[in-house]
């Protein structure tokens, strides 16, 4: 039941384009007991059919500029590549402490930053 309660929350905030990982991460670690490594690939294999229902629906209200995809995805497939690299060699409590401090940065950022400028803008030129 917990895994059930975990992936529906972590489906919803990822639909919303916020990221599911924020949630099923720590969930996985904190309440499930996984590694940081087994949570963060079991995020990754959850990600794919999220993410693909999410593109569906963006795409339907044309939210998305695929120019801007197709460099974040080429250029974030060769990060992959390195980051996961990277991931399989870290004992899981420093990844555990980067993945925390990554939020924690995140978060920050997010409660401190003013308005949001661009969007403001694409709603305008969308009248």
């Amino acid at each position: 039941m917990m895994l059930f309660i975990i992936g529906l929350v972590s489906g919803i905030i990822s639909g919303m384009g916020i990221g599911g990982g924020t949630v099923l991460i720590p969930a996985l670690v904190f309440i499930v007991g996984s590694s940081q490594q087994l949570a963060q690939g079991v995020n990754l294999a959850a990600f794919l059919p999220t993410a693909l229902i999410a593109i569906i629906i963006h795409t339907k209200n044309k939210y998305i500029k695929y120019r801007i995809a197709l460099y974040l995805f080429l250029f974030g497939l060769l990060g992959a590549y390195f980051g996961a690299k990277l991931a399989v060699h870290l004992s899981s409590q420093l990844l555990r402490r980067f993945f925390g401090v990554f939020l924690l940065c995140m978060g920050i950022y997010e409660f401190f930053r003013k308005g949001d400028k661009n969007r403001k803008s694409e709603n305008r030129s969308k009248k």
